[in-house]
């Protein structure tokens, strides 16, 4: 059926990716890192980057704790939970080469978060709409669900012919009321040499983009791009160098809402750029979540060493129930946003990162995620008088 164009008036595209794809495990790396060292000691202090290649993970980076931890073990059982466990694959668990090269944070930053001020100068953004149930833009929303999609049918063998490496791009068109249709969908999906490009097309059809949209928008239309190459045979670390932090708009909100630039994975939650962005995605959403606007923004600014946000925005791009100013002044009294305040509200100091580190961050109901609750939804009318 063709396209119906008469109700699009803009389109906006997001990605995603599966674990298996080397800037991913890269992120995976980092953070499983970061989850084994807070187990022990909650009060270290890890800024952690992992680069991945043919047969070599490379960690380096600034750890300050007082506990043991085997980081050789966990960037091998890291691998190969991802399903890297092949030397055919370019990267096998067991034998790659592990290099680990890890100092001390400096005292000169150190100084100023002992006594509660940020781990960095930063600025960080915060998002959420009414576009889907998790509050999340439509674009990266099923990206992220046809991602996971991708990964579950290889993990389960109902595609046993795929390999960890992925990636997905979903179109989203846009009408006067919001969201209107799946435009584009690309799939990459990394497979077994033997298998048609044919085959490959029709199963991910079937056993991926179906089950994930059937129900979705209207897709009328829709182009489907199924590994347009007609070849990904090669993938993985062997094909891409990957790298810590380099996949922030999939992290995040596939670039519809504004980023800070600083990444997540590997960093402890005294680092503005997680803490930070948490607690601006716990404001946004709650504001959202209340009725109190369609579409929230909230930037938060800090200088390392100083406790308190040096300011906070509030931006509902004309959609608030009321002015800007207004429910900015409310958000400052009734949230904490020092790195030590988010902490504490979210209970950060506790594993919980590893499994942020692929399909998102925010949107998240199937991984423990405390910036995603909604509880203060009904103070933030309350204060308001609402």
């Amino acid at each position: 059926m063709p396209r119906d164009d008469s109700r699009v008036t803009a389109r906006f595209t997001a990605e995603s990716v599966t674990e298996g794809h080397p800037d991913k495990l890269a992120d995976q790396i980092s953070d499983a890192i970061l989850d084994a060292i807070l187990v022990k000691d909650p009060l270290a202090r890890v800024a952690c980057e992992t680069t991945v290649t043919t047969g070599l993970v490379l960690v380096a980076g600034e750890i300050t704790t007082d506990c043991y931890v085997d980081i050789p073990r966990v960037i091998r059982q890291t691998v190969s939970d991802v399903g890297y466990t092949r030397a055919r694959y370019g990267l096998d668990a067991e034998t790659c080469g592990v290099l680990v090269s890890i100092d001390e944070q400096s005292p000169d930053i150190a100084q100023g978060v002992d006594v509660g001020g940020a781990g960095d100068s930063g600025v960080v953004f915060g998002f959420a709409c009414d576009e889907t149930p998790e509050l999340m833009p439509a674009p990266i929303s099923y990206a992220h669900r046809l991602a996971r999609r991708l990964a579950e049918v290889r993990r389960t063998k109902i595609l046993p012919y795929l390999r960890p490496d992925g990636k997905v791009q979903v179109t989203i068109g846009y009408g006067p009321d919001g969201p209107a249709s799946v435009e584009d969908v690309v799939v990459s999906a990394q497979h077994h040499e033997e298998v048609s490009t044919e085959q490959l097309r029709s199963d991910v059809l079937e056993h991926v983009i179906d089950p994930v949209l059937g129900d979705s928008l209207a897709r009328d239309g829709c182009r489907y791009h199924i590994n347009p190459t007609g070849r990904f045979v090669i993938g993985g670390p062997v094909a891409d160098t990957g790298l810590t932090g380099r996949k922030i708009m999939v992290d995040t909100y596939g670039g519809y809402a504004r980023h800070g630039g600083g990444c997540f994975s590997g960093k402890d939650p005294t680092k503005v750029d997680r803490a930070g962005s948490y607690g601006a995605r716990y404001v946004a959403k709650n504001v959202v979540a209340a009725g109190l606007a369609r579409r929230c923004e909230v930037q938060i600014a800090y200088a390392i060493g100083v406790a308190k946000p040096l300011a906070v925005q509030v931006d509902t791009m004309g959609t608030g129930r009321v002015a800007d100013t207004e429910l900015q002044r409310v958000i400052v009294r009734l949230f904490d946003l020092s790195p030590l305040g988010v902490i504490k509200e979210l209970n950060l100091r506790r594993p919980l990162f590893r499994r942020t580190a692929c399909y998102g961050h925010f949107g998240r109901d199937d991984i423990d995620a405390p910036w995603e609750d909604t509880g203060r939804a009904e103070e933030l009318v309350a204060e308001l008088g609402l």
